[in-house]
């Protein structure tokens, strides 16, 4: 084993040494990031339950206290500052991008030192869970500002004081995003220096305690201020609590389903995509066990530890898990192979050339991929703005009401729409005017004319705006 150079430093020195990795790959990432976003920078996607978040209304995000404990993002609700959507994005990325930089300096030890720590960061940036919960940008600013804070603080603070404050960011983690602690796990157990057996044990040791007591607050909290003593999970999720062994068992096709999804979502639904990355990662795996065995120990056991949480999740809860919550995933296996090519690089020769431009493809095919993905927004961002134009061109101050099949519109499938009050808030958020969803509020749409309130199917369905008196009626044909 071939210890750190930089593992018996001075920690003022050692602070010292990662500014500049972290200026170089911080100037890496952030341009690359917001250039591979720029198709959804001027007009955001925004999902129907972060507009409260972008229009700083608490009551919208009221429940979410109760049934996901997520009470930084309430408290962020209640700034009272507005700032528009695009505004929100770009802080969202920045964030992320000081984050990736952060996290990549800490994992990389002297040795070609700028050039490892910023293909690190841009390998870090286009991990498909961000991707995933970018149109929740304006909710995720705060956790976001956690996860860089304490990445930061890895950087210049010393393993016993970033070890201390654990506890404290676990809990303001968890109250943004439930699995946001398991990232602050990572940091951890990637910035560490002097690692060791016993050091690992009580790492686990004190995020274990961290996390139980960061729920155990949620859950004091939710009894004190909703009378009840837990997160019930939202009934929209389905939940089937398991009550003993067999029924945990029973949650086995969930868990099937979950971890399907999530390999698909990372390798772009691409099998030999797919086949890759196993390979890839277990050859880092391979050259790190065998020149860094302990780094190798303590960065899967980041992954063994997350997982295994996300699986007592599924099995105890019988939910699925949404891919976005695996953020801890991918930035484990960025590290996991770019430290491997570091380490065959030591030497010159073709295994280091090799690793290298493993590493490479992955970045920068990655990259492409999330700026091709930021694109399918754009379809339904244009067709929502001439909606818009179209409803303001009405005469009369009267709602508009919305029948059809929204969800059937051809950009709205391109966008992966969740529900169609996407289409309701986005509306009134452009023209001022009420929108009334007919499949949601039938008896207001009762006085409609029936070809109105249920339009025929067409092959390629297309939405019109049809005027009636001093109200409007935005007609969505359903999909023949």
């Amino acid at each position: 084993m071939r210890p750190s150079p930089d593992l018996h430093l001075p920690q003022a020195t050692r602070a010292a040494g990662n500014l500049p990795a972290f200026l170089a790959a911080s100037a890496v990432a952030i341009p690359v990031l917001l250039a591979v976003s720029a198709g959804n920078i001027a007009d955001p996607i925004v999902r129907y339950d972060d507009y409260p978040a972008l229009l700083a209304q608490p009551e919208g995000f009221w429940q979410k206290t109760l049934t996901e404990g997520r009470w930084l993002n309430y408290l962020w609700h209640l700034r009272g500052l507005i700032t528009p959507a695009w505004l929100n994005f770009i802080l969202f990325q920045v964030l992320w991008g000081l984050t990736a930089a952060a996290i990549a300096t800490a994992a990389t030890p002297p040795g070609n030192r700028k050039w490892f720590a910023a293909v690190l960061a841009l390998t870090l940036l286009p991990a498909p869970p961000v991707f995933l919960m970018a149109p929740w940008s304006s909710t995720l600013i705060p956790g976001f500002a956690v996860l860089a804070l304490f990445a930061g603080l890895a950087l210049v603070l010393s393993q016993r004081a970033l070890r201390l404050l654990l506890p404290v960011f676990t809990l303001l983690a968890f109250t943004a995003y439930t699995t946001f602690p398991l990232i602050l796990l990572a940091v951890c157990l990637i910035s560490t220096q002097k690692r060791s057996l016993p050091d690992l044990a009580k790492l686990l040791t004190l995020f274990g305690a961290s996390f139980a007591g960061a729920v155990l607050a949620v859950y004091a909290l939710n009894w004190q201020v909703h009378g009840v003593f837990g997160i019930p999970l939202d009934p929209a999720r389905r939940p089937d609590p398991a009550q003993d062994l067999a029924e945990m068992w029973s949650h086995l096709p969930l868990l099937q389903e979950t971890l399907s999804v999530l390999l698909g979502k990372l390798s772009f639904q691409s099998t030999p995509v797919l086949l890759f990355h196993l390979c890839l990662l277990i050859a880092a795996t391979a050259v790190l066990l065998r020149r860094q065995p302990l780094e190798a120990l303590y960065l899967w056991t980041a992954l063994w530890a997350g997982m295994a949480l996300m699986t007592l999740q599924v099995l105890k809860l019988g939910v699925t898990i949404p891919v976005r919550a695996f953020h801890f995933t991918w930035i484990i296996y960025a590290v996991l192979i770019v430290r491997a090519a570091q380490e065959l690089s030591r030497n010159p020769g073709l295994p280091g050339r090799l690793a290298r431009n493993g590493v490479l493809l992955v970045a920068l095919s990655y990259l492409v991929q999330t700026a091709v993905q930021f694109t399918r927004f754009r379809d339904w961002q244009h067709d929502t703005r001439q909606m818009a134009s179209a409803i303001a061109a009405q005469p009369g101050p009267g709602p508009v009401y919305a029948t059809g099949s929204i969800l059937d519109h051809p950009s709205a499938r391109k966008a992966g729409l969740h529900r169609a009050s996407s289409l309701a808030s986005r509306l009134e958020l452009l023209t001022g005017r009420r929108v009334i969803l007919c499949e949601t509020a039938a008896e207001a749409c009762a006085h409609l004319p029936p070809e109105l309130r249920s339009p025929a199917a067409e092959p390629q369905p297309q939405a019109r705006l049809e005027g009636l008196q001093d109200s409007s009626v935005l007609v969505f044909p359903p999909q023949q």
